[in-house]
């Protein structure tokens, strides 16, 4: 049987019933339209995700209190370990290859006199320079001493217009968690970060912070290193100077590249569990084939013993049956590529803010999964055609 003669019989055969053939080949349809929209909904998700945790750079390592044990969290939560200081963060600065050191802490207090809650940030004089945020009026907290630095303060974009509008706030007053500052500086807007609105937030000296909130040691050291340095290499001197200062490892430092390969991790699991979740739909869709292949086979039995009278090999008569299941398969495959495509576009214009990024591998292999659905679920009509006794078959009919 020639290749034409095999495509013509096939096709005809899908043709001869097409609402049937088409209700079947939907099922695929639909399953690779399922794979195609979720894995661009978690292929958009993880781009998003990374894309904010790296908006800073990805030469940051955070160095945080109490050692990460792997059977829970850090040790430090429980105040069995020596806090990190300022003196650390001053410490952490001259080691080499470190470009700038900013020690963190962080809460919640009022502005007095407007009613209103704030985020306050304690950071030191480098916080800009590590997170690369820009100062748009004034300057950022000065290099005071670490210990008895002087009353200033810096705005966030959001706090700056609903506290002074269209006045100038350089040089004002504002009275937080009972204590005085001058406003030295506004940060450019900055938006929301994961949730966070770095812009509804004020920054005041990290020993002030420490003494407002009533606290023994930093939250956090955030150290940026140069570019082309190692982060392994700069994280390992780090560790060498808080041990020699703290006389055990009672911190964890964590260079900011493995914090990101931990999370693509996540990430892309995620992303392959939406695509199996899909996938459901595509084996049921096989199902569908079966289904019909079945039925296909019950009512030609006539033409199989025609087929087997003429001649026709058992092969030949088993490729038909399959190529009758994949042009199936290869038809939904087809409309399902269409549809999730178009699903993914229309989603993306009318929701902007939803993040949507195709994922190609899946798609293609979504597309070459339906056609092995289609070839599994020919398999056994085909099978069972193929095995048909001539004679029986033509005395069926």
């Amino acid at each position: 049987m020639r290749a034409a003669d095999l495509f013509s019989l096939s096709f005809s055969a899908l043709t001869h019933h097409p609402g049937r053939s088409l209700l079947s080949a939907l099922g695929i349809a639909v399953g690779v339209a399922a794979v195609i929209l979720l894995t661009a909904l978690g292929e958009g998700l993880h781009q998003f995700v990374l894309a904010e945790f790296t908006q800073f750079g990805t030469n940051i390592i955070n160095i945080s209190p109490g050692k990460t044990q792997t059977h829970g969290g850090s040790v430090g939560m429980f105040g069995s370990v020596r806090p990190l200081s300022l003196q650390d963060a001053e410490a952490l600065r001259h080691v080499p290859q470190v470009i700038a050191s900013n020690p963190s802490v962080q809460g919640n207090a009022e502005i007095e006199g407007h009613g209103r809650r704030v985020t306050l940030y304690g950071m030191g004089p480098d916080f800009a320079q590590v997170f690369g945020m820009r100062v748009a009026a004034g300057s950022f907290l000065p290099p005071d001493p670490i210990e008895t630095p002087r009353a200033y303060a810096v705005l966030g974009a959001k706090v700056r217009n609903e506290l002074f509008g269209a006045e100038s706030p350089l040089g004002q007053r504002i009275r937080v968690g009972g204590q005085r500052y001058r406003v030295i500086g506004v940060m450019a807007a900055k938006g929301q970060v994961l949730g966070f609105d770095l812009d509804d937030t004020v920054f005041i000296p990290a020993a002030r912070a420490l003494e407002l909130f009533n606290r023994e040691g930093l939250m956090e050291i955030q150290v940026t290193h140069q570019p082309d340095a190692d982060a392994d290499a700069v994280a390992t001197r780090l560790k060498r100077v808080l041990m020699a200062r703290h006389g055990s490892e009672d911190f964890t430092v964590t260079p900011q590249q493995q914090q990101l390969q931990v999370l693509d991790s996540i990430l892309a699991v995620l992303t392959f569990a939406v695509a199996a979740l899909g996938s459901i739909s595509l084996l049921v869709g096989g199902v569908g084939i079966l289904t019909l292949m079945t039925i296909t086979v019950a009512e030609r039995t006539g033409e199989i013993g025609l087929l087997n009278a003429l001649g026709a090999r058992r092969r030949q008569i088993m490729a038909l049956f399959i190529a009758e299941a994949v042009f199936l398969a290869a038809l939904g495959g087809a409309a399902g590529l269409a549809l999730g495509l178009g699903a993914a576009a229309a989603l993306a214009g009318l929701i902007p803010a939803l993040p949507v990024s195709l994922a190609w591998d899946y798609v293609l292999a979504a597309e070459a999964v339906a056609v092995l659905i289609g070839i599994a679920a020919g398999v056994d009509p085909a099978r069972r055609a193929a095995n048909m006794d001539p004679l029986q078959a033509l005395r069926a009919e």
